[in-house]
């Protein structure tokens, strides 16, 4: 497809483009994105197309219950209420006369990876194995200070948050995380925070599943026990192999995906290539990334690039010569808390078939001979 502007055969030799007051890619560097899903409200980050560790705010995976909610933040209003001594209420500009304060952090889909998980083709990118996870540098207030401003009350353990789309998400979270990292952020990478990730506040919790990180937040109530709502009983828990279900599992477990080589990538010919990817973990920092180039038979600790933060994407790279023979590439992260992740035999023993929330097995891409590459698994 040829790109939409016209291209001049020596670009020194005729005037470039006029400025313009916002900046767009290159017409060669548009990234090619997975079908778009309407039905479930959700798209997906082309983790294939990403370079470093950031990923760009249009870019951010998306994924809402009930539409985006389009909100004017001249009438919108975040209240502050419950076990409080002082009830609040806030609209955007009082919100942002607080000191402020910025955290990059990952958030992903606690059901990220589902479908590489229950039907995994050959033919998947990275976009659709794991895209529903994105990495952002977050601005906003951090919530402890608007708590201490409301005064809690004794007996204040949970804190609902609520959203104001028309699903009206909601989901109790535990005042210790509100008290430690709990940011509500109204910029996003520098910007205001885009519509469908929130426009114009939400929540972010650092580790924790993405559905918590409530959206268009408009309200906070404190509260002495957890309160059981919709979308942390009927969704959210997992079921597992003993007959129970595992539920307020909000952490996110260390993780790690290949980004290249991957579908629909073609090595051409033998020589040195460059296999990297990104780690991430709910729990803290990605101390080591290991990597395999034989199915997982032997091991090589790879290189993590750029600063390691907690709670963000970490990128991770091995040299790999590839002697032009089939191969089977894989990534195994280990995080600071000694947790590594777990093979596809390992998670289905521990978690059982009733569940694909928080999946986290470890993936693998087969490399042809032709140097065709697959996902496979």
């Amino acid at each position: 497809m040829p790109p939409p502007v016209d291209v001049p055969l020596d670009a020194t030799k005729v005037p470039g483009l006029p400025s313009t007051q916002f900046s767009p890619r290159s017409p060669f560097e548009n990234p090619t994105l997975a079908p778009l899903n309407v039905m479930s409200g959700s798209t997906l980050t082309p983790l294939q197309h990403l370079k470093g560790s950031i990923t760009p705010s249009d870019l951010h995976f998306q994924r809402s219950h009930n539409g985006i909610a389009v909100i004017d933040p001249a009438k919108h209003r975040l209240v502050i209420h419950g076990l409080v001594n002082r009830p609040l209420s806030f609209d955007v500009d009082e919100l942002k006369r607080f000191p402020s304060v910025s955290r990059t952090c990952f958030i992903e889909c606690s059901g990220n990876g589902r479908a590489a998980y229950r039907t995994p083709k050959p033919q998947m990118t990275p976009q659709e194995v794991d895209g529903m996870t994105s990495n952002s540098e977050w601005t906003g207030v951090s919530v402890k200070t608007l708590l201490h401003e409301a005064g809690m009350k004794g007996g204040a353990g949970w804190v609902l948050a609520e959203g104001g789309d028309a699903a009206v998400l909601s989901r109790s979270i535990p005042m210790e995380k509100m008290l430690d990292d709990a940011i509500i952020a109204y910029a996003q990478n520098g910007e205001p925070v885009r519509m469908s990730n929130g426009y114009p506040m939400r929540l972010v919790l650092p580790g924790y599943e993405g559905n918590m990180c409530i959206k268009w937040l408009r309200r906070l109530k404190l509260i002495d026990q957890p309160n059981m709502s919709r979308d942390e009983t009927v969704k959210y828990t997992d079921p597992l192999p003993d007959g129970n279900s595992r539920q307020f599992s909000f952490v996110m477990d260390a993780k790690s995906v290949i980004t290249s080589p991957a579908f629909p990538e073609r090595l051409k010919g033998a020589g040195w290539w460059p296999i990297s990817g990104l780690a991430w973990t709910g729990r803290g920092k990605i101390t080591h990334v290991d990597v395999s180039t034989d199915g997982g038979k032997t091991w090589f600790e790879a290189e993590l690039v750029g600063q390691v933060l907690p709670m963000a994407h970490t990128r991770f790279q091995y040299m790999w010569e590839w002697k032009g023979q089939p191969a089977t590439i894989m990534s195994r992260a280990t995080d600071e808390t000694g947790y590594t992740q777990p093979t596809l035999q390992e998670f289905r023993t521990v978690r059982g078939p009733g569940t694909d929330y928080h999946y986290n097995a470890i993936r693998s891409w087969t490399v042809a001979a032709d140097g065709t590459v697959g996902f496979g698994g």
